[in-house]
């Protein structure tokens, strides 16, 4: 993935921004046959900052309720 408007080199110095960032980036703009680590969106599930919806959904998929 090629992101032109943010500098990697420095975004790299700090691992949880970059972390933070490179999830955010792949949940919004594809996955470009990646995948997401459920770990690690667990783990930043506070820091990331996604849209509404796409935040509900994901929150469903990692976090079922179990009502049987």
């Amino acid at each position: 993935m090629y992101n032109w408007s943010v500098d990697l080199k420095e975004l790299k110095k700090d691992k949880e921004a970059y972390t933070i960032w490179r999830l955010q980036q792949l949940i919004n703009y594809g996955l470009a046959g990646e995948r997401l680590s459920k770990r690690l969106v667990k783990k930043y599930w506070d820091k990331l900052y996604l849209d509404p919806p796409t935040k509900r959904y994901l929150k469903f998929l990692l976090w079922p309720k179990k009502e049987y």
